[in-house]
């Protein structure tokens, strides 16, 4: 258990318009199921935001979770916005075409601090 604690770490954060899922680690064929999990059970809301920043690895099982859970977000009238990979993840990105998909974008300095004033429950998912 402390060996797989180590490999994924998924924060998340729900505000009134906004989820942001922190994620870090990495999502391959052991992590995923974890990391799909979080993103369903992710409250509805306008915008789905993964911070990417510190993931270290993502697969091509991770890429189609992303994949799909762009599908589900969308199909609910939202977005799911990718923000910072770090140069590994947005490689992957990038070979998979994923990068015409959705949209990738740094962080913003207005919507850190909109973020950080608005009321927020947070939630952790550890695999």
């Amino acid at each position: 258990m402390e060996e797989r604690s180590g490999r994924l770490d998924v924060q998340v954060s729900v505000g009134d318009q906004m989820v942001v899922m922190r994620v870090a680690g990495e999502v391959d064929i052991a992590t995923v199921a974890a990391f799909r999990s979080a993103l369903w059970s992710a409250p509805a809301r306008r915008v789905l935001r993964l911070e990417l920043s510190e993931l270290r690895l993502l697969s091509a099982a991770g890429v189609r979770t992303l994949l799909a859970a762009h599908l589900r977000v969308r199909a609910r009238g939202g977005e799911l916005v990718l923000v910072d990979p770090s140069p590994v993840v947005a490689r992957v990105l990038r070979v998979s075409g994923l990068h015409r998909v959705m949209p990738i974008v740094q962080p913003a300095p207005a919507i850190e601090t909109a973020r950080r004033s608005g009321a927020t429950t947070h939630l952790q998912l550890v695999a």
